[in-house]
């Protein structure tokens, strides 16, 4: 699919969390168009575009959704949340990215994401279930407090409506029952409690995750993250080819594989 600029208008900016914020602009469906999985740039001035993972799958209603961390720290991040909340239209290039779901293969698929690198596990989940897959589909969402799921009720929904379906958060700090968090998944109609796991993501795949063999993983997040998560799925079986992750590409790693975690 070839990538196009085009102009889009703004249609909302929504606080999803204190730290990530909602993004949905308008513009032809056609001219939306994207694989679940694909990111867009954003232009900011002439010499200055920033990539950001398109978070809903394509669909026929002209709208295109992105989760977006916010660090006031940062004059970019600062910078780029006054021009959407200011600007009526935006300039974005899109759709890039070979990090893409695979609709037509059968084989069981792993999503691992830290932060808001669930926003392209979203558009891919989307993706699936609005294609009426069947496989078995994980999700492994890591993050440093639970509050930073920002979406979680969107994952746990999922897990009670899609009979293929499993959801495992990962959070660095124990969560506190009856925080903000927990109040608003109550609110929401969603199972609160947290049924998910303690410490790092890849700590968590080597212990808890099983056998890789035979299925498809995507992965979101950092380069350290992501490398440290195919280092811990090497020993369960994963096969070099059965990864994707845009980090392959911008941060590339020789080999991909660690020969002395391959399982014999």
């Amino acid at each position: 699919m070839t990538a196009r600029t085009l102009t889009c208008h703004v249609e909302s900016v929504e606080d999803l969390t204190p730290d990530v914020f909602r993004v949905r602009f308008a513009a032809r469906p056609e001219a939306l168009a994207h694989a679940p999985g694909q990111y867009l740039e954003m232009k900011l001035d002439d010499t200055t575009w920033v990539p950001f993972s398109i978070a809903n799958a394509a669909s026929d209603d002209g709208v295109l959704e992105l989760h977006i961390q916010h660090w006031p720290e940062r004059s970019n991040s600062a910078r780029l949340r006054s021009l959407l909340v200011a600007a009526n239209q935006l300039e974005l290039r899109l759709p890039s990215g070979e990090c893409v779901l695979d609709l037509d293969d059968p084989s069981p698929i792993v999503l691992i994401c830290a932060g808001t690198g669930f926003s392209q596990m979203h558009a891919m989940l989307q993706a699936a279930f609005a294609r009426g897959l069947t496989q078995p589909i994980e999700l492994w969402w890591a993050a440093r407090e639970r509050r930073d799921l920002y979406l979680e009720s969107a994952a746990l929904n999922w897990a009670a409506s899609q009979p293929n379906f499993r959801y495992f958060p990962v959070l660095e700090e124990a969560p506190e029952v009856g925080d903000a968090h927990h109040r608003a998944l109550e609110a929401a109609g969603v199972e609160a409690a947290f049924n998910g796991h303690l410490g790092r993501i890849d700590e968590a795949l080597r212990k808890h995750a099983g056998s890789m063999a035979g299925k498809r993983v995507y992965l979101s997040g950092s380069p350290g993250m992501v490398y440290a998560c195919v280092d811990a799925l090497t020993p369960l079986g994963v096969e070099a080819s059965a990864l994707s992750s845009d980090v392959f590409s911008y941060a590339p790693r020789e080999p991909l594989l660690d020969p002395a975690l391959v399982c014999a």
